[in-house]
C-alpha cells in the first residue's frame, strides 16, 4: 500500500483517526455530525468495483464494523454510509450517526448549514474516544 496517496481535500476537511486492516479511518471535522471517512488504502481507486474482491468485501466489513462502534457510541436513530463521489473522485465511505433532531435531520448532512469544527480539546477527546473503541492502529507523530 506504498504507493496510496490520500486526497489533499480530505486531509483538510479531516483528521486522522486511525488506520484499519484495508482503510484509513478518518474524523470529518464538522462538529455536528459523529461522521468518519474510510478510505482504502490502495493507489488510484474510484470506485469499489474497483478494488479486488477480497478488497471489496474487506470494506464493506470495516464500514458495517465502524457503523456499530457509531451506531454503540452515539446511540444513533439511524447510520447514514455512503460513496458519493463528486466532488473527492478517490474512494471513500461517509459512516454518519444520525440522530432525529440533529441539525439536518431528516434531511442528509451534505450542503446542510455551515459546518462547525471541533475545538482543539473537544476533537482530541472525540479522537480518544473513538481510537479506544475502534480497533485502530496509530501513530501520534500522524495526529
Amino acid at each position: 500500500m506504498a504507493d496510496f496517496v490520500l486526497d489533499t481535500r480530505l486531509q483538510q476537511d479531516s483528521v486522522d483517526v486511525g488506520n484499519l486492516g484495508l482503510c484509513n479511518v478518518r474524523l470529518m471535522n464538522d462538529s455536528r455530525f459523529p461522521w468518519l471517512i474510510l478510505v482504502p488504502r490502495v493507489a488510484d481507486i474510484i470506485e469499489a468495483h474497483d478494488l479486488a474482491d477480497g478488497a471489496q468485501a474487506q470494506l464493506w466489513r470495516e464500514v458495517t464494523d465502524t457503523g456499530r462502534v457509531l451506531t454503540r457510541l452515539y446511540d444513533a436513530d439511524k447510520l447514514n454510509v455512503g460513496a458519493l463521489g463528486n466532488l473527492v473522485p478517490q474512494l471513500h465511505v461517509h459512516v454518519i450517526a444520525r440522530n432525529d433532531g440533529d441539525s439536518a435531520w431528516p434531511g442528509p448532512v451534505w450542503g446542510q448549514g455551515t459546518p462547525r469544527p471541533y475545538a482543539r480539546r473537544a476533537m482530541d477527546d472525540e479522537l480518544d474516544r473513538l481510537r479506544s473503541s475502534l480497533p485502530v492502529t496509530w501513530m501520534m507523530a500522524r495526529s
